[in-house]
This record gives structure tokens, sequence and C-alpha cells, in this order.
């Protein structure tokens, strides 16, 4: 239990950032835009609706800031390992400390260029993986193509979105409600799923809306984080050629639909498939780094030096990267249920792919499932949640399939449309590992308070 102190000083950080809250200045509307405050709860695809009328050029200025205090405790069972280069038992855990983390902030430029073009440009200005400022991506999004003066295609683009840059590929529904870096607004829990879908790649998509409800996209990009023009020299184990940077497909189709003044459905089916990559990150793109700090780690590996190829130790704790770097087919399906206040977000996955020295594909398979009730009614400023969340996979030079286990309650407040406190409860558990192996018999559970920003 976290001491009286530690809640007061949360208690006067969140009075702090209320203060910077209240004396934001009015931005500019954005036409086809997800909000960067409340208004962007449980948006998806930003929406078709011609709402906003274009009269100039528009340029907003929008921002992300978080601070977390973090009060979680670790353990494991590994036997002691001894490691060339390394000081002592590399499976020894780090000591943890009840106290504030590094706070995470985010930059946001929306410029409305025409009717209907719209640009993005995120930068994270802070993070724990990158502590200076990095850029995520950019990209063009067209819902109007004015410019070619063609009544038939003004009438296609009425049911036709096209995102042409780089940008986080849409693959799956989670990563609309995951935080990224500063930006903890859509997501009711502190942290991300334990595999985290999440890469920003160059390519385009292309969605069709139909009135109905049903839509469906198809993209293609690069299929890398981080591009290159270097000419492959490795060899693939798999087909014994020099290794190919191939494209990489996703696609999406699914029905999202308020059925009735109290009721939404949204049910969708997602894919994404390489077969050669230079260094494909789709399980591992996330340039922010994890909100649980150090758990799970040894101080001698924690700089970044793993012991394994499957466990990042440093920036991601308390994730799982199945490091499908050099091939990777995968597809999830989501649920998504609102009833008045209440919420439900199930998902399920499976993905296999290999690395570029492995001959044979291994499979990872993750189920999660959200319940959030926000309330009062009409309002919804307070939510209490609970999230479930399960990982098997295979795992390279470990005898049986590895499993780590989620449990998460939440509450949390917006108190206003652009601040949120909320506090979480979190125990996570590591089944199946090797002796020999840090996560060994691992567990983490605690309590996380974070204050958020998003304008």
């Amino acid at each position: 239990m976290m001491k009286k102190s530690t809640v007061a000083i949360s208690v006067a950080f969140t009075g702090l950032l209320a203060v910077i809250g209240f004396t934001a200045m009015a931005q500019q509307e954005m036409q086809y835009f997800r909000y960067n405050d409340k208004r962007g709860l449980n948006v998806f695809e930003t929406p078709k609706n011609d709402t906003t009328p274009f009269t100039k050029m528009k340029v907003k200025i929008g921002g992300n800031f978080e601070e977390t205090f973090q009060a979680l405790t670790d353990k494991n069972t590994a036997i002691a390992v001894t490691q060339p280069g390394f000081n002592g038992n590399v499976n020894s855990l780090t000591k943890l400390t009840d106290g504030f983390d590094l706070a995470m902030a985010n930059l946001n430029i929306d410029a409305q260029l025409s009717d209907g073009i719209r640009l993005n440009l995120t930068v994270y200005l802070a993070s724990r993986h990158h502590e200076d400022a990095w850029v995520k991506g950019g990209y063009v999004q067209f819902d109007k193509l004015g410019f070619l003066h063609s009544k038939w295609v003004d009438n296609i683009m009425k049911s036709v979105t096209i995102k042409v840059g780089q940008f986080d590929v849409d693959y799956g529904d989670e990563h609309f409600r995951r935080t990224d870096g500063g930006n903890t607004i859509y997501n009711p829990f502190v942290e991300n799923y334990i595999m985290d879908e999440f890469a920003t790649e160059i390519g385009g998509e292309i969605y069709y809306h139909h009135k109905s409800g049903f839509f469906a996209m198809a993209g293609l990009t690069n299929g890398e984080l981080n591009p290159t023009v270097v000419a492959a020299t490795k060899i693939d184990s798999s087909t014994g050629q020099v290794n190919k940077y191939e494209p990489a497909v996703h696609g999406k189709i699914g029905y999202d639909k308020q059925l009735n003044k109290n009721t939404r459905m949204r049910l969708t089916g997602s894919f994404y498939g390489v077969e050669s990559a230079a260094s494909n990150t789709l399980f591992g793109g996330d340039r922010t780094g994890s909100h649980y700090y150090y758990v799970m780690e040894n101080p001698n590996v924690a700089s970044g030096t793993t012991i394994s190829n499957e466990v990042d130790y440093s920036a991601f704790s308390g994730r799982y990267n199945p490091g499908f770097s050099e091939e990777v087919n995968t597809f999830m399906v989501n649920l998504f249920l609102k009833y008045r206040g209440l919420e439900f977000f199930g998902t399920f996955e499976n993905a296999q792919g290999r690395t570029i020295t492995e001959k044979t594909t291994r499979q990872a398979t993750q189920y999660a499932a959200d319940v959030v009730y926000r309330f009062p009614a009409h309002k919804e400023n307070f939510w209490i949640g609970a999230r479930y969340n399960s990982v098997t996979a295979e795992m390279q030079a470990n005898t049986n399939d590895i499993t780590i286990n989620r449990a998460v309650g939440s509450a949390g407040w917006f108190v206003t449309r652009n601040i949120i406190l909320k506090a979480e409860y979190v125990n996570q558990v590591y089944l199946n590992y090797a002796v020999t192996n840090i996560l060994n018999g691992g567990q983490f559970s605690g309590t996380m308070v974070e204050a958020s920003i998003g304008f």
C-alpha cells in the first residue's frame, strides 16, 4: 500500500496538470480528425463525417504529457548464471523502490492543407526508450481529391479515405486504445498489451466506408521501421538465398455501428504479412518504452544487452516480443461493445514468424479482455475497469511453450476533457521459462498512479 505522502504528492501533481490544462488556448478544428482529448475515446479509424467546413489552411499544435508514480515489486526463481562481460549473477533482479518514473511527452502537429486533405506529424519529445526528441512519423490523409476537378472522383471519395506516409500500421484495433509515449488519454490502463503490436512503416492504406457500418481497408508498406537502401548480404536459413526486402501487406474488414441510442457494436478482423524483411518490428516497434519500469530486469543487462534473443531487458519491461524479424504472418479479431457506460473490448491474436537464422516458424497466441464502466450517465467522467491478458508462445531454447498472464484493475477520473488521473493494481506471472532464464518463476505486482494531459 502506498504511503500517505505518496498520495499527497500524486494529488499535488495532478493539481499542477489541471492548472496547465485550464490555461491551454483553443485550437483550430480539423476535418476527419481524432481528438487528442476525451472526445477521442473509442474512436478507431478517423470518422468519415463531413461536419467541419474548410475555409482556409489551418494548423493545430497539440501535445501530450504524462507522469507516473510506480510502487511495484518483483521476484523470480531462476538459478544463478554468470555471463562473460557481466559482473555477478545475471539472473538476479534489479532492486526496486517506490518513486516517480521518467516523464514522457509528445508534440502533435496537424495541418488542414486543403479541403479534405490533412497532414499529421508527431514527435516524441521525451520517452523512456529515447530521452531525446524523436520523430514518430508523418502522413497525409486524403478524404477528398478536389484538385482533380472530377465529380466522379468526388462521389467515390465520399466513401473512401487514403493515407500515405510513415504511420502507425492499422493492424488490429488495440493500437487505437494503447498508450503512446506521453499520450495515455485513450487507454483506461497504464500499460499496453503484453505482446504490443505497434510499428510505424512507410506505405499507404485505402479505406472504404459503407453507410451500413461495414468497412474495409487494404494496405502496403515497406515492412520496416528503419528503412534501408543497402543491399542485403545475409543468407536466409530457410531459403538458402540472400535475404530479400519484400513489401508487407495488411488489411482489415469490419462492422462498426451505433445500433441504437444506448448500444454500439464493432467487430473487426485484420491481418499483416511479410515473407522477408531486413528487420521487421511489428511486435517491437514502440520507440517510447514500457510504462512499467525495471521489473524483471537485471542491473547488469538493463542497458540493452540481452542474454537471449527473446527478451529485451531494457526499455520494454513486462512485454513480450516474439522476435519475428524476418517473417511474420499474423491475424487478429477484435470485438468492441458499449451499452450506455459499460464497455467490453476483446482480442484474439495468432502470429507465426521467425528470425533469419531459423528455418521454421514459431507461433505466439494472445488473448485479452477489457471491461470498463464509465459513470455518471451522459458525462462518464469516472471509470473503473479490469483487464485480463495472456500470451502463450514457442520460444527458442525453451523446451515448453512459455505463458505470461496479466491481471489489472483500474480506476480513473477525467478532471477536465484534457486531464486524467488513473490508478491501477497489476499482477503479472511468467510460466514455463527455463530455470536458467531470468523470467523463470517470475512475478511482479503493485500499484501505479498516472496523471496525463492531452490537447
